[in-house]
């Protein structure tokens, strides 16, 4: 089996983890002041997806509120039950307009069969974020962060998250938050564990 089809579990993100303290003495440091990352599993699926779209450039406080909102009115949510509600319930519950239509889209998609997340299961990692990619509203971090929380993929690295990048920053003691180009570069002595060390360094920004 390709390894990008190895789905992370408590034991391999300890022997990520090993593996890094061993090549990195700066997430050595995090991980003896702070302790191991916990590996944060998200349930894959629709449901999943449509948080990860609310995360899009705001906070996590926000967005979960309004997630919370969701199933709070559909129960459990599906497709078919998005669809069922007005752009007024939607806004009620926290979408931005531009948030519901993604949503839409997707719903969509997923109930005339154009898109299966179960297809993302037998896909390496480059077809998987493609095939996310695809749908209309899901841009690279949306995508990778589906693939590093959902399908546990152990070697993704998210260049577009603020909290990473900041950590980053802090942890590398560099005099600017880093960009997309620079993160990629740091990161590459963490393959093949970049999702692991993902973890270790949101870890150390929540803490």
């Amino acid at each position: 089996m390709s390894s990008s089809l190895v789905r992370l579990d408590q034991h391999s993100l300890e022997e990520g983890v090993s593996y890094l303290i061993g090549v990195d003495a700066d997430l050595e440091r995090v991980i003896h002041d702070f302790g191991k990352p916990p590996l944060w599993p998200r349930e894959p699926g629709f449901s999943t997806l449509v948080h990860i779209i609310l995360e899009q450039q705001v906070s996590l406080a926000s967005a979960n509120a309004a997630f919370k909102k969701l199933n709070d009115a559909g129960n459990q949510l599906t497709p078919e039950k998005f669809l069922d509600f007005t752009d007024g319930e939607l806004r009620e519950f926290g979408f931005s307009k531009q948030k519901a239509r993604y949503c839409r889209f997707l719903s969509e998609a997923i109930i005339s069969g154009e898109f299966d997340f179960e297809e993302l299961y037998q896909m390496d990692d480059s077809s998987a974020r493609n095939k996310l990619i695809e749908l209309k509203g899901i841009g690279p971090w949306t995508a990778n962060i589906y693939l590093l929380m959902a399908l546990l993929r152990p070697d993704i690295w998210p260049p577009g998250d603020l909290a990473l990048a900041k950590a980053m920053q802090a942890v590398k003691n560099l005099p600017s938050i880093p960009d997309a180009e620079t993160q990629q570069k740091i990161a590459i002595k963490w393959r093949p564990w970049r999702a692991v060390a993902a973890r270790i360094l949101w870890h150390y920004y929540l803490s």
